[in-house]
């Protein structure tokens, strides 16, 4: 480990408030130019005296504003203290959790996966345009049709086409053949340059990408790509449950990934997190002359308050209080699959996986609704999942694996 240890509740209070005095005071007189400022203290009063004992509420109240990368070059100063903590946020994930070098990954706090997954796409688009003066109908996105529908809307926004390479049905997995027939569709179509994307647990089935089906295909005919890892869902699962695998960046073809917070972390929505290998975000800059220091993110202004939240939770835990609560998921998502076993229920479920997918056929909806169990598509679906998580507890499983094993 290089950075990231466990830290108690008064030293993680200790570093927020010191990085808070750090950032301009809007009671001052050094902030008369900024808009956003401190939230309106009519409303949000910032008095109250539980708030010493609160450094995220005190964070929101205070509303920093973290526009740009902080991992490179010059920030807006007005926010310098909270900045900082954004800055050990993103080392701890690209070089603790997803195995870099230090001080090789730049990054930043997005507003979900969605935008994480839009940032490389949108990085990688300019890259070619810039480096290799493609046009946008010579570039492609591909993808399994199990990721995350953002490719789609990434697609949409950026004026690229989008190729989903089919899966197989029960182990959702793609194949050499499915991976060469997708692409050499897009080339017949004059595609030249490729965008990738591999998933770390699927949102629907937790399935995992063999990311090498992908990479031997495309340099064994010499196509030009580049890779990124969706580990919206499992970013913060899969490298605490799997110590050797190709999707981290341990994998020299590995440029960028997506974590995402507000899932497996359970912090606030906004919490997004998108990490790339140094020396390519200056292909998203966008000069904004009043700021100090350029923006190279899509989103803009953001919550400083959002990174705040992460870096709270990861220095609660330390990494092998992450360790631990990943084991118990898994764990008890084996006592699930057990019991589907006994009673006849097929099954889709990564290896060590907390998602489980069901075959439908077996499951009425109102045993579904009744469950809050979540389908593939809400008309004629063919799968429900469960998440499980630290409320999904046995004892709340056990109702759900009685009804369907009298169904």
């Amino acid at each position: 480990m290089h950075i990231w240890k466990k830290k108690s509740r008064a030293e993680i209070q200790e570093r927020i408030f010191e990085a808070l005095d750090n950032n301009t005071d809007y009671f001052g007189n050094q902030s008369l130019g900024v808009p956003g400022s401190h939230l309106d203290s009519k409303v949000f009063p910032d008095d109250a005296p539980f708030l010493k004992e609160a450094p995220f509420i005190t964070t929101l109240l205070h509303n920093p504003n973290h526009i740009g990368c902080h991992t490179q070059g010059i920030s807006e100063s007005f926010f310098k203290g909270t900045q900082s903590i954004e800055r050990e946020l993103i080392e701890v994930c690209g070089t603790d959790i997803l195995n870099a070098e230090i001080n090789t990954i730049d990054g930043y706090v997005a507003s979900g996966g969605t935008e994480a997954n839009m940032q490389a796409i949108w990085i990688y688009r300019n890259y070619y345009k810039q480096e290799f003066n493609a046009s946008n109908d010579e570039i492609a996105i591909i993808s399994s049709e199990d990721s995350h529908y953002s490719m789609a809307k990434a697609s949409n926004i950026l004026s690229l086409a989008y190729y989903r390479i089919s899966v197989d049905f029960d182990t959702r997995e793609v194949s050499e053949d499915t991976v060469g027939s997708c692409i050499e569709k897009a080339q017949v179509d004059g595609k030249k340059y490729f965008i990738i994307i591999a998933n770390m647990m699927t949102t629907m089935y937790g399935s995992v990408d063999k990311v090498d089906l992908f990479t031997d295909y495309l340099d064994a005919h010499n196509l030009n790509y580049k890779l990124h890892i969706d580990g919206a869902y499992g970013g913060f699962f899969f490298p605490f449950s799997h110590k050797q695998h190709q999707l981290d960046f341990r994998n020299p073809k590995v440029t960028s990934v997506t974590l995402d917070a507000h899932k497996m972390l359970q912090a606030p929505y906004g919490t997004g997190v998108f990490l790339i290998r140094k020396d390519w975000m200056h292909y998203a800059n966008t000069k904004a002359d009043y700021v100090e220091g350029d923006d190279f993110t899509l989103i803009g202004s953001r919550s400083g308050a959002n990174a705040i939240a992460i870096w709270m939770i990861l220095m609660t835990y330390g990494p092998y209080g992450m360790r631990e609560k990943i084991y118990i998921l898994s764990k008890r998502a084996d006592w699930f699959t057990h019991k589907l076993d006994e009673i006849g229920i097929s099954y889709f479920r990564s290896k060590d996986s907390n998602i489980v997918t069901m075959h439908a056929d077996k499951i009425r909806p109102e045993t579904a609704k009744r469950f809050g169990l979540v389908p593939d598509v809400h008309h004629n679906p063919k799968w429900y999942k469960v998440v499980v998580m630290e409320h999904v507890t046995i004892e709340k499983l056990e109702p759900l694996i009685e009804e369907l094993s009298v169904q």
